[in-house]
């Protein structure tokens, strides 16, 4: 078994910066938060554990989202047909607000939430990484290992489908 590495203060720093960003990645790609927390923890721990394989000079957060997105695919394919999702109204902090604009607000997130969970999980991977990290398109491409053009094809076809969903749910209202 590998011993974590100890990483450098900036490194450690850098790690520590990027937990919030990961945990938002993470909740993108398994629409749970209690999920997403397992991924951020074992993403970090695979990321300390393989600090020696990360190219200094090269986009660190790239890296992790990497680890990140490989070890919930993995996680997958090994829960294949126990894996649930939570709430997701249980996402937003609600206590202590009140009114119809925090209403409202639950409403759409919950709205958006949903058409982004209805999308196939390659372009959800891509709206997460483009729309939601804003990374760019070559930097999307680099992490999924895809084609630029494929990654910016995955996501016009999921704005379409978002567009398409979001119209059709404001129609039902």
């Amino acid at each position: 078994m590998n011993r974590p590495m100890t990483p450098d203060e900036t490194t450690r720093q850098a790690l520590i910066a990027l937990i919030p960003r990961l945990r938002r990645f993470a909740r993108v790609l398994t629409g749970s938060i209690a999920d997403a927390d397992d991924v951020v923890q074992a993403s970090l721990e695979k990321a300390m554990l393989n600090l020696n394989q990360w190219q200094p000079g090269t986009r660190l957060d790239a890296w992790v989202f990497r680890i990140a997105r490989n070890h919930w695919v993995d996680d997958r394919r090994r829960a294949h047909n126990r894996m649930g999702h939570d709430d997701i109204g249980e996402m937003l902090d609600l206590a202590g607000d009140d009114g119809v604009a925090v209403v409202e607000a639950s409403a759409e997130a919950r709205m958006v939430r949903a058409a982004v969970d209805g999308l196939p999980p390659e372009q959800r991977d891509v709206v997460a990484l483009v729309m939601l990290e804003e990374l760019s398109y070559r930097e999307a491409a680099d992490l999924l290992g895809l084609p630029i053009g494929t990654v910016m094809s995955r996501l016009s076809r999921a704005k379409a489908a978002l567009a398409k969903r979001m119209t059709e749910e404001r129609a039902v209202q």
